[in-house]
């Protein structure tokens, strides 16, 4: 499956509710599902009234987690396996190792004004992980480990405009954020409390589990 280029708030609008993909700008009015809640497409508001299957609940569920993370099928599916291998609940399991990968917690920490923004960051070099150089956005990162912004980077118009709204923006819980120095670190690995995203991972559980 090739990564989505099109109008991102079309994504938004199919899932009915907002996925934050564009940052600071779907907080704002001129986000456009503020004025089309209903689906993209011809027959968009017509579909708002169709009664949903319980095998197309749990397809939207899937379909809404890989476009908050930005997550393609065939990863996704190789987190959901690795997931089921885990000890623990699947779904919990799933949903921690997408909150790991390296572009989350850059958005996580305010790093980054969306998961988006956060990927090109990391794809660029811009970040290091304990001390070395991290350019995949998908790269697990661990307890203890500490994720920095790049010396060089510091001194962009990006990062300063970075450094002037992080003040503004708090860190999760299992996060630790130095705001003056634009450093990160991971003091625990996250828990299911720790997202607060509107998911129902039960139903991913039980469309791979047919």
């Amino acid at each position: 499956m090739a990564r989505y280029t099109g109008a991102v708030c079309r994504l938004c609008r199919r899932e009915g509710m907002k996925l934050y993909l564009k940052g600071d700008r779907c907080y704002s009015d001129k986000c456009a599902f503020t004025t089309k809640q209903y689906a993209p497409g011809q027959h968009g508001q017509g579909n708002a009234r169709r009664k949903v299957s319980e095998y197309g609940m749990q397809l939207r569920e899937k379909q809404k987690v890989k476009r908050i993370y930005g997550v393609e099928e065939n990863q996704f599916r190789i987190y959901y396996d690795k997931a089921s291998r885990q000890n623990g609940v699947t779904g919990e399991n799933l949903l921690r190792l997408l909150e790991r990968r390296l572009d989350n917690v850059v958005y996580r920490l305010g790093m980054a004004s969306s998961r988006v923004d956060a990927r090109q960051l990391v794809r660029h070099g811009h970040f290091t992980v304990n001390g070395r150089k991290v350019n995949i956005p998908s790269f697990l990162v661990k307890e203890g480990q500490v994720i920095t912004v790049k010396e060089a980077s510091r001194k962009s118009p990006k990062f300063a405009a970075i450094a002037e709204a992080i003040a503004h923006r708090n860190a999760p819980q299992w996060l630790d954020l130095d705001k003056a120095n634009l450093v990160g670190k991971v003091v625990a690995m996250p828990s299911r409390e720790d997202i607060d995203l509107p998911i129902n991972e039960q139903l991913i559980v039980e469309l791979y589990s047919r």
